[in-house]
């Protein structure tokens, strides 16, 4: 066998590669001397069949196998005598010719191919004693627990029904038919449309003109939809909506009191106070964790210069743009309406895929070296989180992941990339700096 190295481009390697027919017809021999006592064959007792009755039969099968286990073979050797490390597996360019093939099936030929494969560059890891990083903290104040608290006992008030006209505050059930320009349109219409007044969550200008009606009132209400409105055939149009109002309640004073606790399942108003603190300082505390991690990537990625994987890039790439462009149709928007192009919008996410490729090489090689892995506790952990997203679906969940390595590793990488953040974490100069609320729970643009 001959591998000889025809070129290298960056990470890509490409090989000439000659198998003589002596060793694969060995090979052969080897494989149908083996299928002799599996066989059975009509006048022959097991293990007598001749070779060359079997090689009659099964050459061409049996060669074909041992082409592609061969081709495997080489690939492995190839890399394993290099000390390199495949991106994906590996192109073979096999002969084309239809006549040269079969006499490789038929042994009477070297089979001659080419190879091709792209290697993982080799990451020099940066020092990182060397990185700072602040982590944002917020301590819950006492005014954070009221408003919390506030948002529980109107979230929670009961509403009873009332013979007199709807305010603000009041929730009123009605049926409704929109139409634009005399014609309903997909969606405008609602036989029990529950809302609040006041809540704004139905078009701006439709609850407030519901002050004042009682039940069994109707009117036509009429209203602009906005113009970024989701539906782009709807957005910035005038639409009007017969509305017949079914019942108006109004809502008991929304009273933070031991009550209010007790409805909640708990045994007063300090025991709830507590409960909401914690849960408010889990907020921040997630927030400002996220805000590190980005702190702690973007100065990994700001270390880190090697050549990355073409192939790895272009993979990333494409899932990222296609789902951008799932996102832009479901919305009913173009990259004009985002301020941008497609060429420009081309360039900046593959940036970020270039990106996603560099920090997951770099945090691949800190978990290499320092031998971090997801436990079976850890992976059973984050798939009974995934499980409680799921009411009533657990068990097809559970055999979902269990049943497909692709969506069980999908579910350890989350795991084992925080692994990787923590322990660079204790290795970097982490400082704490106190921010406001608005600071730490501020949206920070672009992507991890």
């Amino acid at each position: 066998m001959q591998v000889t190295e025809t070129n290298v481009d960056g990470l890509k390697r490409e090989f000439s590669v000659v198998i003589p027919a002596a060793e694969l017809g060995t090979r052969l021999d080897e494989r149908l001397i083996s299928l002799k006592d599996e066989v059975r064959i009509k006048g022959f007792r097991p293990g007598k069949v001749p070779l060359n009755y079997l090689k009659r039969l099964y050459g061409r099968s049996a060669m074909a196998e041992i082409v592609q286990s061969m081709l495997s073979e080489v690939a492995r050797d190839t890399l394993a005598q290099r000390n390199e490390k495949a991106v994906s597996q590996p192109n073979y360019k096999l002969p084309e010719d239809e006549q040269e093939s079969l006499k490789v099936l038929e042994g009477s030929a070297d089979l001659s191919y080419t190879m091709s494969y792209e290697v993982m560059p080799d990451v020099s890891l940066a020092n990182f004693g060397e990185i700072a990083v602040e982590r944002p903290v917020y301590k819950a104040s006492d005014e954070d627990i009221d408003v919390q608290l506030k948002q529980l006992a109107e979230s929670t008030r009961a509403f009873a029904t009332k013979n007199a006209a709807a305010a603000t505050g009041d929730r009123v059930t009605v049926s409704y038919v929109g139409k634009i320009d005399g014609e309903t349109f997909p969606g405008g219409t609602d036989e029990n449309a529950v809302l609040t007044i006041g809540d704004g969550r139905f078009i701006p200008g439709f609850e407030e003109q519901l002050v004042g009606l009682s039940t069994g009132d109707e009117k036509t209400i009429t209203v602009t939809f906005p113009a970024d409105y989701a539906a782009k055939d709807l957005a910035g149009k005038e639409a009007t909506f017969d509305v017949s109002v079914k019942a108006v309640a109004s809502a008991d004073p929304a009273v933070v009191d031991d009550q209010l606790a007790e409805r909640l399942g708990l045994a007063n108003l300090a025991a709830l106070r507590d409960t909401v603190r914690t849960q408010i300082e889990q907020q921040y505390k997630i927030a400002s964790d996220q805000k590190l991690k980005r702190q702690l990537l973007d100065e990994l990625d700001k270390r880190h210069d090697f050549p990355l994987p073409p192939a790895l890039v272009e993979q990333e790439f494409d899932s990222i743009w296609r789902q951008i462009n799932d996102q832009l149709q479901r919305d009913g928007r173009t990259y004009a309406d985002e301020g941008t192009t497609e060429e420009a919008a081309r360039a900046d996410y593959r940036k970020i895929a270039e990106r996603r490729v560099r920090l997951g090489l770099i945090m691949s090689e800190v978990g290499e070296r320092n031998k971090i892995e997801v436990t079976d506790e850890e992976t059973q952990r984050a798939l009974r989180a995934q499980m409680r997203n799921f009411p009533g679906q657990e068990q097809a969940i559970a055999n979902y992941y269990r049943q497909s390595p692709e969506a069980m590793a999908a579910l350890r990488a989350p795991v084992f990339e925080q692994k990787v953040v923590d322990y660079i974490l204790e290795l970097a100069k982490v400082t704490d700096k106190p921010v406001t609320r608005e600071e730490l729970l501020r949206e920070d643009e672009g992507v991890l």
